[in-house]
């Protein structure tokens, strides 16, 4: 395996791809790091140098080779019910969110939904709560920009140490466990995935008119971390105009919003109400 560093020009060159694409924000700091997770591919297609592999990037036969190179810059760190507090407080609030709606519909955004454990935690919770779940309209969209983590989180297939936090009636509630060469693999129930609508999509540079319908709650956590102050500020306004007055919208724990105050109002923390 060739050894191969990464040039200052070549960093900017690649940082400024990035931004442009997806609107990530590499700091100088952060070479090191795109050098780390990119000398693996680069070896894998034969290149000697970053220089090689940005005009490829930059190519239009480079165009499928975007999700690898989005997937090793980025983190995909998720799991069921990540930030317990946020699923405390949506279950204390049942009857404000869902429970006093003049009709049995319920739409749901999990932006940047990774390998779907996500939009499979809202299917859950909601079967585990809503009484009479199989009445209710419901309808979730998990997007992502990465083909890989979507191709996953379609299949809905999980290796025991994934579901391990969860109650062991839950899980046989809403997976179906099955043995594999590979181990123990828990299923999600097709019930729950017939109510995900998985697709692509770019937070950043995609046509948010696309969405003819406005959303009871927006899911966009650990996501806006990698954004400049001015492409968070742009993509809250756009998340804004999707939620009705007094709609949810959730963000990482790490996440704030310290501009868009005229849109949103602070509830807990990361949890806010569109105003």
């Amino acid at each position: 395996m060739l050894n191969i560093e990464i040039t200052n020009e070549e960093f900017d060159k690649i940082r400024k791809f990035v931004k442009s694409r997806v609107g990530i924000s590499l700091s100088d700091q952060k070479a090191t790091m795109v050098r780390g997770r990119l000398h693996k591919r680069l070896n894998e297609l034969g290149m000697s140098s970053f220089s090689e592999y940005y005009r490829y990037l930059s190519s239009p036969e480079g165009e499928e080779e975007i999700t690898s190179f989005i997937s090793a810059i980025s983190t995909n760190v998720t799991s069921f019910f990540r930030s317990p507090h946020h699923w405390v407080y949506l279950k204390e609030h049942l009857d404000e969110l869902f429970l006093s709606k003049p009709k049995k519909k319920i739409r749901i955004w999990s932006a940047a939904c990774s390998s779907g454990e996500e939009p499979y935690s809202i299917m859950i919770f909601l079967r585990e709560n809503l009484k009479d779940f199989e009445s209710w309209d419901i309808k979730i969209l998990a997007t992502d920009i990465s083909h890989k983590a979507l191709e996953k989180a379609l299949k809905g297939e999980y290796k025991q140490k994934d579901v391990e936090g969860m109650q062991k009636a839950i899980i046989h509630r809403n997976f179906t466990q099955r043995k594999t060469p590979m181990g123990i693999v828990y299923d999600i129930d097709p019930a729950l995935r017939s109510k995900i609508i998985f697709r692509t999509f770019n937070l950043v540079n995609d046509d948010f008119s696309i969405f003819k319908f406005h959303f009871d709650i927006i899911f966009c956590r650990n996501v806006m971390i990698y954004f400049d102050s001015d492409t968070r500020k742009a993509l809250i306004s756009r998340f804004a105009k999707l939620l009705p007055k007094g709609h949810t919208f959730i963000i990482g724990d790490s996440e704030a919003i310290t501009e868009n105050k005229s849109e949103f109002a602070l509830v807990k923390s990361s949890i806010y109400k569109r105003i």
